[in-house]
């Protein structure tokens, strides 16, 4: 699928704003970037939809995902990010961005904890799914 593919399937439900799954600091630190906010910053130029990098954050450091079994995954990633404002969020519609999705589990906690906020929608989209 490419960019403008992406732009009529996201404008037809229009989000407002662009939120990517958050690296732990230290990850972030290490790595020098958050691949996710890259990819919120190409869709944002076909969009011109805010990038929210505050309002959710990963609030424990975990270990990478890449050899567990699906319920480990689940396990390694539940309560590990928090809303730091949810008034920020409310009644909004949110598309969330996550550079690979396998089994879900990252972007299934990073909703949890969103869709606590009154109000907010959220969507998903991932560059690739393994």
């Amino acid at each position: 699928m490419t960019g403008l593919h992406y732009r009529q399937a996201i404008l037809s439900d229009a989000p407002d704003l662009l939120l990517p799954v958050p690296l732990h600091p230290k990850k972030r630190k290490k790595r020098g970037y958050n691949q996710s906010e890259w990819i919120a910053r190409g869709i944002n130029s076909l969009l011109q939809l805010p990038i929210d990098t505050t309002s959710l954050c990963r609030i424990r450091q975990t270990e990478t995902q890449t050899h567990k079994q699906i319920y480990e995954r689940w396990l390694n990633v539940q309560e590990i990010f928090s809303v730091t404002d949810a008034r920020a969020l409310e009644g909004k519609h949110i598309l969330l961005i996550d550079d690979i999705i396998t089994t879900g589990s990252t972007i299934g906690a990073c909703a949890e904890a969103l869709l606590a906020v009154p109000g907010v929608r959220v969507s998903v989209i991932g560059v690739a799914i393994a």
